[in-house]
C-alpha cells in the first residue's frame, strides 16, 4: 500500500450538490478499493491565476489517501469522464 495525495479542481458550473456527490464518488473508489482516506479537506471556491476552460474560478478538494497503486490510475481514469472537472493532480508520498 503506498500513500497518495490528490488535488483536484471542479468547476464553478456545478452547483453545491453535485459538487457533493463528485467528492464522495472518488472518496468510495478509494474506499471499496481496500484504501482508507486518510484527509479530505475541501478547500473551497478559488480564483484562477489564468482561465482555464474559459473558467475563471473553481472549487479545489486535497484528497490523502492510502491505497494499492492501481486506484489512482483508476481514479485518474474516472475524472477524465466526469463532467463538471477542470484538473488533477496525483502525488505518490514516500
Amino acid at each position: 500500500m503506498n500513500k497518495y495525495e490528490v488535488l483536484y479542481i471542479i468547476s464553478s458550473d456545478a452547483d453545491e450538490q453535485t459538487r457533493e456527490a463528485i467528492i464522495k464518488k472518488f472518496a468510495d473508489i478509494v474506499t471499496a478499493n481496500g484504501g482508507t482516506v486518510d484527509t479530505l479537506d475541501k478547500i473551497g471556491m478559488k480564483k484562477f491565476a489564468y482561465p482555464i476552460k474559459d473558467r475563471q474560478e473553481g472549487f479545489y478538494v486535497l484528497m490523502n489517501f492510502t491505497s494499492n497503486p492501481d486506484i489512482p490510475l483508476e481514479m485518474e481514469k474516472q475524472m477524465r469522464i466526469t463532467e463538471f472537472f477542470v484538473r488533477k493532480m496525483f502525488i505518490r508520498k514516500d
